[in-house]
C-alpha cells in the first residue's frame, strides 16, 4: 500500500452545538464477529482462558460509549442517559447491537458505533488464544432518533413571515430577522408564502394576519414589536385573535432565551392558533429568531398532524 505524505495538516475544530437545545436522542448500531463453531461452543460453556467473554465485552462496550469523546478527537463529551449491548450468539459468530440514549444537543451515533467496535474487539481479545481466524465486520448505524434529521416524515406547513419595524419599513434599516426566519424555515423544507415588512401599526397587523389565516398559510411567524416600548404592540394586536394559546411553545422559547441572555425575560413573545393557522410572535433581534428556529424546528411540525386529528407522534 502506498501512503501519501502530508506536508501540512489543515485546521480542525469541533462543531459548535452551543446554540442547540438539549433533546432526547437515541442511536442503535450493530456489528458482527465471525469465528469457528468450536470457539462458539467454548464461549457458550464459559471454557475460555480469560473467563466470561460476553459479560466482559458488554462492560467494555458500555465503558467505550461513555468515553467516546476521549477516543475520537472531535466528538462532543456527552452525558449519556442509558447504554446497553445485546449479543446474538449464532453457530459461526456473534451479532452485537448497542443502544445509546442521551438528552443533549447532539446525537449519539458515534457512541453507539464505538460501543459495538470495542465490544467486538474485546471478544476478539478474549478468544484469540484459541481462534486465529476471527473476523470483525458489518459495523453500521441502524437507527437514529432525535435532531432535525430524524424528522423527514413530518408535515411541512406553508409559512409566511411578518416583520414589524418602523425603521425597516421606512427604509432606515435593513431587515435581517425576517431573512433569518425565511432561510431557516425554507431549509427545513417549508414552502414560504410571503415575507412582509410593515410598521408597528395594530390595524395593519390584524388585517394581514386575517388575510393570511383566511387563505392557505398554515404557519405565521412575526418578528418585532414584542418588547416594552410604546410602539411594541404586536402581541396586544394578536392576542384577541387567538382561539387557543400554546403555552408549551411560549415556555420553550422563554426558557431557551433566558438560558442565554437574562434580558430575554422582558420579551412578550406569544404563540397561539388563529382559525386553522399557528401564529408565533417573536422578538425582533437576529439572535432571538435564530434561537427560536433551534427550538421550533422540527418539534413544531408535529402540531399540524395533531390539528388534523392524526394524534400525537411518538
Amino acid at each position: 500500500m502506498e501512503f501519501t505524505h502530508l506536508d501540512a495538516i489543515g485546521n480542525v475544530a469541533m462543531v459548535d452545538v452551543s446554540a442547540k437545545p438539549g433533546t432526547f436522542r437515541m442511536a442503535v448500531a450493530s456489528g458482527y464477529i465471525r469465528m469457528r463453531a468450536e470457539t462458539i461452543e467454548r464461549l457458550s460453556s464459559n471454557a475460555l482462558p480469560k473467563g466470561n467473554v460476553l459479560t466482559t465485552a458488554k462492560l467494555a462496550g458500555i465503558l467505550a460509549a461513555k468515553n467516546t469523546a476521549h477516543l475520537i478527537p472531535l466528538c462532543h463529551q456527552l452525558n449519556l442517559s442509558w447504554a446497553d449491548i445485546v449479543f446474538d450468539v449464532q453457530h459461526d459468530g456473534i451479532g452485537i447491537e448497542a443502544t445509546v440514549k442521551t438528552k443533549e444537543s447532539t446525537g449519539v451515533e458515534m457512541e453507539a458505533l464505538t460501543a459495538v467496535s470495542i465490544a467486538a474487539l474485546t471478544i476478539y481479545d478474549m478468544c484469540k488464544a484459541v481462534d486465529k481466524s476471527m473476523e470483525i465486520g458489518a459495523i453500521t448505524l441502524d437507527k437514529k432518533i432525535g435532531g432535525k434529521s430524524h424528522a423527514p416524515e413530518l408535515y411541512r406547513p406553508k409559512t409566511s413571515i411578518l416583520v414589524l419595524s418602523d425603521s425597516v419599513s421606512a427604509g432606515q434599516a435593513v431587515d435581517r430577522s425576517g431573512e433569518v426566519l425565511r432561510d431557516g424555515f425554507a431549509e427545513a423544507g417549508c414552502t414560504i408564502g410571503e415575507v412582509k415588512v410593515i410598521a408597528d401599526n395594530q390595524q395593519e397587523i390584524v388585517s394581514i394576519i386575517e388575510e393570511w389565516t383566511s387563505g392557505d398559510i398554515e404557519l405565521i411567524v412575526t418578528t418585532g414589536g414584542t418588547g416594552l416600548g410604546p410602539r411594541d404592540i404586536t402581541v396586544d394586536a394578536l392576542l384577541p385573535l387567538f382561539s387557543r394559546r400554546l403555552p408549551g411553545v411560549e415556555q420553550a422559547l422563554f426558557n431557551w432565551g433566558q438560558g442565554k441572555i437574562k434580558t430575554a425575560m422582558l420579551s412578550r413573545l406569544a404563540a397561539g392558533v388563529v382559525k386553522s393557522s399557528i401564529v408565533i410572535c417573536l422578538p425582533g433581534s437576529t439572535g432571538a429568531v435564530s434561537d427560536a428556529l433551534e427550538v421550533l424546528i422540527p418539534a413544531l411540525f408535529h402540531a399540524f398532524a395533531m390539528m388534523k386529528g392524526e394524534g400525537h407522534s411518538s
